[in-house]
């Protein structure tokens, strides 16, 4: 009795000591976690067209693991970037033009008042944001270090994920203290909650946001393209997030007196960038895997705060991993042999 105590006081010991060092290293590398997330997502997206060309085709691992980096960068890192110098550009351009944007504000401040009665845009609460707004900019540079050093390390470790994938995936099967069955249930949904937030939310804020900029164009507003971006940017959160954009736009040019432009832009947006999302996840987005609306906005209100830009993909995660692990805790200890809890629909 005496010899097994000891043996499991030494494992715990060994544990602990093990979990303190992980917990240091996590700590010190947090910096760089959204990168390694960078890479997994990059590695689970192509791994299957990876192995294809290595293992089929013969092609070299090293050369096909520097092709998809390549790739990335181009069909990836190079448009969002462009995207971001625009959107930038003009916002730093307003903010040099402070006068033109509180004449904006006011005016759609007098048209609220007239709806409402209230004054809903106070001068206090429009400081407030403009203090909010001119830091936002500077905070956003700052972090490019941080942007760019990510960006080194998704490229970094996706070079070595994809050479030596076959034997990290084994690594990794004999860590993970569960029966072989819910390994795959574990590895089946994180690929294809990677795959439905990496590919199909993207897609659909794609969609929408040339849904919208159609829109803008066809109302004759300014600066149509800029907003379609950033209308785009705001429908990764579904349901609420295009009216961020559009909603305003209504409201000012109603204070403008151009009443036939705001109902029709109001009609629009309501009937056809709101209901594209719908669509869109009836159709096409379900062969990539389609996440439940309620599970996208808590996984994305964790995932922001946790994981930074990369909270839009592994946020959901978290909350379908929290569901599927209490179904596998179920089967793993009390017996039952209930299918896995379906998060996508």
């Amino acid at each position: 009795m005496a010899p097994e105590f000891n043996n499991r006081i030494r494992q715990v010991s060994f544990l602990l000591i093990v979990t303190a060092l992980a917990i240091i290293v996590f700590k010190q590398l947090y910096i760089f976690f959204p990168g390694f997330l960078g890479a997994l997502t990059l590695y689970i997206l192509c791994r299957r067209y990876y192995f294809h060309l290595t293992e089929k085709r013969k092609w070299n691992k090293s050369l096909t693991a520097i092709l998809f980096m390549v790739l990335f960068m181009a069909c990836i890192v190079a448009p969002v970037y462009l995207a971001l110098q625009m959107v930038f550009q003009k916002v730093t351009g307003i903010m040099d033009n402070p006068e033109q944007v509180n004449q904006a504000i006011a005016a759609i401040s007098r048209q609220l008042r007239e709806w409402t009665g209230q004054d809903l845009l106070t001068k206090e609460a429009t400081a407030d944001m403009g203090k909010k707004a001119a830091g936002f900019i500077p905070a956003i540079l700052n972090s490019s270090a941080m942007m760019l050093g990510n960006l080194l390390m998704i490229l970094f470790l996706a070079y070595f994920m994809f050479k030596n994938g076959r034997s990290m995936e084994r690594t990794i099967d004999d860590f993970i203290p569960l029966k072989h069955k819910n390994i795959d249930l574990l590895a089946d949904e994180t690929c294809g909650m990677v795959r439905a937030n990496a590919l199909g939310i993207p897609l659909i804020s794609l969609i929408q946001g040339l849904v919208a900029l159609l829109g803008y164009w066809v109302v004759g507003i300014e600066d149509f393209v800029l907003l379609g971006l950033i209308t785009g940017f705001c429908a990764f959160f579904p349901v609420i997030g295009t009216a961020l954009i559009w909603l305003p736009l209504v409201i000012f040019l109603f204070s403008k007196g151009e009443s036939g432009k705001a109902i029709g832009l109001a009609a629009y947006s309501v009937t056809v960038i709101g209901n594209i999302d719908y669509v869109a996840r009836i159709t096409f987005l379900q062969k990539v895997g389609n996440v439940h609306p309620v599970i996208t906005i808590l996984g994305l209100i964790a995932g922001l705060k946790l994981f930074g830009f990369w909270g839009f993909i592994f946020g959901p995660l978290l909350i379908s991993y929290l569901m599927l692990l209490v179904r596998i805790y179920k089967n793993e200890f009390s017996g039952s042999r209930s299918e896995p809890v379906k998060t996508t629909e």
